[in-house]
C-alpha cells in the first residue's frame, strides 16, 4: 500500500525513504539498497557526503526497477573552489547513473556560510533545467530557512532534520516556519529514543501505546512502528535504514498499523520534552 507526501511544487514523494547514511556512511551500499528495493522501498535517500552514490546507482540497476517506479534523493555537499551546484549535481548523477534526481537538498548550511543565498539561486537553476524535480534543504533551522526564503523564487520543498521525541520541543519553531511555507519536514534519527537513548522517559509511553495498538490491530506492533507512526501522523517524511529484510518490511508495514490517538501523540511529545538528547 503506497502512500505519498505532496510537496509545495506539485510533486510527491513516498512517505518513507531508505537512508544510506549512518551505518552505510562511506561504505558500499549495493547489497543494502537492493535488499530495501526488493522488500518494498521505492524512495532512496543518499548524499555526496555519504560517499556511496556509485553503489546506490549500481543497486538501482541491479534491482531491475524502472526509473519511474523509484524516487531518489541526494544532497549537495561542500562545494570546491570554482565548483557550481550544477557541477556537483552532474557528478552525483553520473555516479548514480541517472538523468535526474527526484529531490536535491542542500545538505548543511554550515558548508555555505555567507553564500547560502547564492547557493539557493543555483539550486533553483538545476530545478528549472530538470536535473532535480524538487529542491530542498537539510539541517536548516529557523535562521537558515529565513535566509533562503528571503531570496527564494522557488520555496524549498523539503527540510530534512534530526527529528524524534527528544528534540521535538526544540524543533517546533523550525517545523512551524516550514508549515507556514508548505515545506515538508523530513526526519532522520527518528528511532533514536529506542536505538540510541533507551531507558529514557519516552520508553513507558511507547510500551503503553504499543500494547493498545496490538490489541486494536489484533497483530504484533513494534516499538519502532510506534515511533514511525508518530512521525507520520505529524506529517513528517521518515528516513530510516536497516540491514535486516524483516525490519525493512516492518517499517513499511507501519502504514497498516492503526493510528495513534491525539492523546497518545501528545504523550510521546510531552515525555520527549523531559530530556533534550541529540544523536547527531
Amino acid at each position: 500500500m503506497a502512500s505519498f507526501i505532496h510537496l509545495n511544487d506539485g510533486n510527491q514523494l513516498p512517505w518513507i525513504a531508505f537512508g544510506t547514511g549512518s551505518a552505510l556512511y562511506g561504505h558500499d551500499a549495493t547489497e543494502s539498497v537492493v535488499r530495501a528495493l526488493d522488500n518494498g522501498f521505492t524512495h532512496i535517500d543518499t548524499a555526496q557526503r555519504y560517499r556511496n552514490e556509485e553503489s546506490v546507482g549500481r543497486a538501482i540497476k541491479l534491482s531491475g526497477k524502472s526509473r519511474k517506479e523509484l524516487y531518489v534523493t541526494t544532497k549537495l555537499g561542500k562545494l570546491e573552489p570554482g565548483e557550481t551546484v550544477r557541477d556537483a549535481l552532474l557528478t552525483s548523477l553520473t555516479k548514480l547513473n541517472l538523468d535526474y534526481v527526484d529531490s536535491y537538498l542542500v545538505h548543511n548550511p554550515a558548508h555555505h556560510q555567507g553564500r547560502l543565498g547564492q547557493v539557493w539561486k543555483e539550486m533553483e537553476e538545476v530545478r528549472r533545467e530538470g536535473l532535480a524535480r524538487s529542491i530542498g534543504v537539510s539541517n536548516f533551522y529557523v535562521q537558515h530557512l529565513e535566509e533562503v526564503l528571503s531570496v527564494a523564487a522557488i520555496t524549498p520543498a523539503v527540510n530534512q532534520i534530526e527529528l524524534h521525541a527528544y528534540v521535538w520541543k526544540d524543533a517546533k519553531p523550525t517545523i512551524a516556519l516550514a508549515n507556514e511555507h508548505d515545506i515538508v519536514t523530513s526526519s532522520y534519527g527518528g528511532l533514536s529514543p529506542i536505538v540510541r537513548f533507551p531507558g529514557g522517559p519516552v520508553d513507558a509511553a511507547i510500551r503503553q501505546i504499543r500494547a493498545r495498538l496490538e490489541e486494536t490491530r489484533g497483530a504484533p506492533v513494534s516499538e519502532g512502528q510506534v515511533l514511525i507512526k508518530w512521525l507520520k501522523q505529524n506529517g513528517v517524511l521518515v528516513v530510516t535504514t536497516s540491514s535486516k529484510a524483516e525490519r525493512i518490511r516492518e517499517y513499511l508495514d507501519t502504514i497498516n498499523v492503526p493510528d495513534l490517538t491525539e492523546d497518545e501523540i501528545k504523550l510521546i511529545e510531552a515525555k520527549g520534552a523531559e530530556r533534550h538528547w541529540k544523536a547527531y
